[in-house]
């Protein structure tokens, strides 16, 4: 009887023990430790290109002062506050036509005329007259090109970087931007004015003109009194002068440019027209 009382209790022992595991084992999380991939090793590093060093450029020319440009044009040395220059000018020599010597062989308009055609224009006879070629056609070069030409790059007699390099910058500037070819509004053979309006031009005389020159243009004489030269005398004997000089002024002088005053091309045809019915003597 002992016997089997001991073997029925170690039954139920056994029995609880196990639904105690059972309802145990179905919560227990899997400790097992999962070995952690092994590290792929990193790409070798490809050197950087080796570096090519940026081609040499040229540094662009200056960018020049076209109004400027123009009254140097006419005279440079008034404009830049230097002295006269004293000889002829080296390129001077190749021609024996124009007898005129000294400043007036430095002087661009000397060699290539108020109008820039040079012999195919206003100065291809007469007193004036060289031979040398105008400079319309320079309209469309680069600047760089016009500035090798003027400092005597280009040809050694024609050196002129004596201006220097804003100076040589601000003529290029004028030669490439602001050249007219004024033949449609001049006759050649009458020099009078074609097409201007007289009323206007007198309008815009009165204006910003009259102030300096007078009413009748005779308050500032060029010239002496012996041959007096008033704005009448230059519109009359060289419109082509006038259209210069009403475009971009006189050097030295506190005269305004056309140009910088906002006006056309129409307008400065207008004050022409006008000017020329002032007194020319």
């Amino acid at each position: 009887m002992v016997e089997i009382k001991v073997r029925s209790r170690a039954l139920v022992v056994l029995a609880a023990l196990a639904l105690l595991l059972a309802a145990c084992g179905g919560d227990e999380a899997d400790t097992t430790t999962t070995a952690a991939p092994a590290t792929t090793a990193a790409p070798a590093t490809t050197a950087a290109p080796a570096t090519t060093a940026a081609p040499t450029t040229m540094a662009p020319p200056p960018e020049g002062d076209a109004v400027q440009g123009g009254l140097l044009y006419d005279k440079w040395w008034t404009v830049l506050g230097m002295e006269d220059p004293s000889g002829d000018s080296p390129i001077w020599a190749r021609q024996t036509t124009n007898e005129r010597s000294g400043t007036d062989t430095w002087r661009c308009k000397e060699c290539h005329g108020w109008d820039y055609a040079g012999a195919q224009g206003a100065y291809g006879s007469g007193s004036h007259f060289t031979g040398f070629p105008g400079i319309l056609g320079a309209q469309d070069k680069d600047p760089a090109d016009v500035i090798a030409q003027i400092s005597g790059q280009v040809d050694p007699d024609h050196d002129f970087s004596v201006l220097g390099d804003d100076a040589i910058a601000d003529l290029a500037a004028f030669i490439t931007t602001q050249l007219e070819d004024y033949s449609p509004y001049i006759d050649a053979d009458t020099k009078a004015a074609v097409g201007g309006d007289t009323a206007a031009g007198e309008s815009l005389y009165a204006n910003t003109c009259a102030g300096c020159h007078g009413a009748d243009g005779t308050a500032l004489n060029f010239g002496d009194a012996d041959d007096p030269e008033y704005v009448g005398t230059i519109a009359a004997d060289n419109p082509w002068e006038f259209f210069h000089k009403v475009r971009f002024g006189q050097p030295g002088t506190p005269m305004p440019s056309a140009i910088a005053l906002g006006w056309s091309i129409d307008d400065v045809l207008d004050v022409l027209a006008y000017a020329q019915t002032l007194p020319a003597e």
